[in-house]
């Protein structure tokens, strides 16, 4: 009998549960909870609505269509992106604090904080996608003899540009500017840390004592785990994030979207792809930066039964 090897972000957070990737108990749930809220991405973007979009034959692609789920696919796929997008946010922070401000970190920095967070964000990025229930509407199209989720023709404009407004300032200003700037005092924190060593092994012989070391084993790894990630987060979403301003803010907002003929269509389809793979990618960037990740220390399915 075969054993089906299980999805890869299911794979990720197995191994985080069990096993010691040399990084503390706080930093260790953010990759876990990043995993699911990728997972979810995946199956209600990718599978739920992409997938079956392309497949319009398939009676469930137009069954699916239909309400309440043409209401309700919107506050799901904004609220699992939003969640996993700020989870990467709050982590990046979580590691910020651990390594420039020793007295909360005592306090901010634990297991307990990180499960408060993680469920604050879980619940604050679906609250703030339920007005994308009044967003879209089914339609029956005469011509194709199916049911099409379309935006709601008669919306009005101000209701529209706020919510395009607000998930744009949600899903990428905030998290861009936030990332960016901790990244970078985080390394400049790291370049400085650097100096002071050197400066220190050099002045031994005088009788200078040592420094201790700002960047332990673990928390290096952290560092580097959490670099890579949050930057790989805002380089793939990046061409998102701009074509998706220009379609809903500009003439384009309206238009066929299926419409290749359109250069804005194209550069958005291939921003969609780009930010869609940061969900699917994490697990080969664990596995690049953390040694402890990527042994074999369990197995995680069974062997194939003779």
């Amino acid at each position: 009998m075969t054993q089906i090897p299980p999805p890869a972000n299911i794979v990720t957070f197995l191994i985080f549960w069990r096993r010691n990737c040399l990084l503390s108990k706080s930093s260790t749930f953010y990759p876990m909870a990043i995993s699911v809220a990728d997972t979810l991405v995946l199956i209600f973007i990718v599978v739920l609505e992409i997938t079956v979009k392309f497949y319009h034959e398939v009676l469930i692609s137009s069954e699916m269509s239909r309400e309440p789920w043409c209401r309700l696919r919107d506050i799901f796929s904004y609220g699992a992106y939003n969640t996993s997008t700020w989870l990467v946010v709050v982590f990046t922070a979580e590691r910020f604090i651990a390594i420039h401000t020793w007295a909360i970190k005592t306090k901010l920095c634990t297991p307990r904080s990180a499960l408060a967070a993680i469920t604050t964000i879980l619940l604050l990025s679906h609250l703030m996608a339920i007005p994308y229930y009044w967003f879209n509407v089914s339609v029956y199209d005469h011509n194709q003899t199916k049911w099409a989720c379309i935006y709601k023709p008669e919306a009005p404009h101000g209701y529209v540009h706020a919510l395009v407004g607000a998930q744009t300032l949600v899903a990428y200003v905030l998290p861009f500017l936030i990332i960016l700037t901790l990244n970078g005092l985080t390394l400049r924190q790291i370049s400085l840390s650097n100096r002071v060593h050197v400066l220190t092994a050099a002045n031994l012989t005088s009788g200078a004592y040592r420094v201790t070391p700002l960047l332990r084993s673990r928390k290096r790894k952290s560092v580097v785990l959490l670099v890579t990630v949050s930057m790989s987060f805002v380089l793939l979403s990046v061409t998102r994030a701009i074509t998706q301003i220009i379609i809903r803010t500009t003439f384009f907002y309206g238009q066929d979207r299926n419409d290749c003929n359109l250069q804005i269509n194209v550069a958005a389809d291939i921003g969609s792809m780009l930010s869609l793979s940061n969900a699917a990618i994490n697990t080969y960037l664990y596995a690049c930066t953390q040694a402890k990740f990527r042994q074999p220390e369990f197995k995680l399915y069974y062997p194939e039964e003779k």
